[in-house]
C-alpha cells in the first residue's frame, strides 16, 4: 500500500498546501518518512490524514469561482468502527463549504471497502449543498453495492457514466464539466 500515491499530474495547477483557503494549507509532506498507516500497512506520505485511522484523502483541485473540488480517497471507508464520514465532513467538507464549494467530486478507485453505520452525516452534507451535488467517481463495484445497500446512493450521484476509467486524461475543468453534465442528466436538469 505504500506505493499507491495520490494523483499528482495536476500539481502544476493546484496544491492544497499552498491554498490559504484549503483545510491543508501549509501542510508539509515528506517523500522519505512514512508515518501514517492503515491497519499494519504504511501508506505513501503524500496522502492527507483527516484524523481517521482507515480513510485518507488528497484534495486534488479546488475552483472557488465555479464552486467545486475534486477529492481522491484512499483506504477503507469505515463508518461502522471509525465514523470516517464524520472526520471527512467536519474536517474537510465544512471548511470547503465555508469557502463556497457546493459541488464535490469524490474519486474512489482506491477505496477498498465501505462499512455502514448510519446516514446522519450524509443527509446533513446533502442538505447543506442545496443547489450543489456530491458525485462519486470510479468506486469499485463492491463498494458501490455497499453504498447502495446502505441507501447512501440517495445522497450521491454515482455509478453508470461516472465510473470513468480515463478520468486522468482530463484537466480539472474538463473533468468537472463532464461530471456536471452527467449529474444534470441524472437529476433531470436537462
Amino acid at each position: 500500500m505504500h506505493t499507491i500515491e495520490p494523483y499528482y499530474n495536476w500539481r502544476n495547477l493546484y496544491t492544497a498546501e499552498n491554498d490559504s483557503r484549503s483545510p491543508f494549507f501549509q501542510r508539509e509532506y515528506s517523500e522519505m518518512h512514512y508515518t501514517d498507516q492503515i491497519y499494519d500497512h504504511y501508506i505513501h506520505p503524500q496522502w492527507d490524514n483527516i484524523d481517521s485511522t482507515t480513510l485518507f484523502i488528497k484534495l486534488l483541485f479546488t475552483d472557488y469561482d465555479e464552486g467545486y473540488c475534486i477529492i481522491e480517497l484512499f483506504g477503507e471507508w469505515n463508518d461502522c468502527l471509525h465514523n470516517d464520514i464524520m472526520f471527512l465532513k467536519r474536517g474537510v467538507i465544512e471548511t470547503l463549504k465555508q469557502e463556497g464549494i457546493d459541488k464535490f467530486i469524490l474519486i474512489g478507485e482506491n477505496v477498498l471497502n465501505f462499512h455502514y453505520s448510519d446516514d446522519c452525516y450524509y443527509e446533513e452534507w446533502f442538505e447543506e449543498v442545496e443547489d450543489g451535488w456530491i458525485a462519486a467517481l470510479n468506486f469499485r463495484e463492491h463498494v458501490l453495492q455497499e453504498l447502495k445497500s446502505a441507501n447512501i446512493d440517495s445522497y450521491f450521484v454515482l455509478g453508470g457514466q461516472l465510473n470513468l476509467v480515463d478520468w486522468r486524461i482530463f484537466t480539472p475543468p474538463n473533468l468537472y464539466r463532464k461530471i456536471e453534465s452527467q449529474v444534470a442528466i441524472r437529476i433531470g436538469a436537462i
